[in-house]
């Protein structure tokens, strides 16, 4: 009987630690992006090319494209500066654990296991940038398909940096019907050997 108090013990100071844990990672993040506007930009991005894809009138669908590439701009310059400021964030703060759930300390545990989430938005704003500047030349649909999928990564490194690649993958899965391996496999190829060597996924 005592052995199994014991362990409700150990179980339950495990989950408050995740959860304060938790609590300290989102609310690091959310003071740096709450400076910007990369939320409301992705939103009116995401929604324009599904808004696009299904216009039939072709000057129409031209004029919406050239909106969103003003769009992606702003997106791309405003990413800029957030991984810029992220990175100034002390290294112990910006360690994610690559293990696939939550445990407390993880990161000063398995020092190992762990990667530089300010590495990770270095990525994701080149990422970002090279499909903006599409010195690739790739047609507008495929630039879409391309940016959308670079902006689904960095959205599940932030969900990763503040609960656990599990949950990112999860609620990737949930809200976009995508899982993370079909994201990676879409992203540009730059981002995808950088992110890979990165997080060793």
């Amino acid at each position: 009987m005592e052995i199994l108090t014991l362990v409700t013990l150990i179980v339950i100071g495990a989950y408050i630690l995740k959860l304060r844990d938790q609590r300290q990672r989102i609310a690091l993040l959310g003071s740096h992006l709450g400076k910007y506007q990369i939320e409301n930009l992705m939103e009116t991005l995401t929604e324009g090319y599904l808004r696009c894809l299904g216009e039939d009138d072709a000057a129409r669908r031209q004029q919406i494209w050239s909106l969103l590439d003003s769009t992606e701009q702003k997106l791309s310059a405003q990413f800029d500066s957030f991984a810029a400021e992220f990175a100034r964030v002390d290294e112990a703060q910006a360690r994610v654990s690559k293990l696939p759930l939550a445990i407390p300390f993880a990161h000063k545990l398995f020092p190992a296991a762990t990667f530089d989430f300010r590495q990770a938005l270095a990525i994701h704003a080149r990422g970002i940038a090279e499909v903006t500047q599409n010195e690739s030349h790739r047609t507008p649909k495929a630039k879409a398909f391309t940016m959308s999928a670079e902006l689904f990564l960095m959205q599940h490194s932030c969900h990763w940096f503040c609960k656990s690649k599990t949950v990112a993958s999860a609620r990737m899965l949930a809200r976009h019907k995508t899982s993370y391996e079909q994201l990676l496999d879409a992203v540009s190829p730059a981002t995808r050997r950088a992110y890979v060597a990165l997080t060793g996924q």
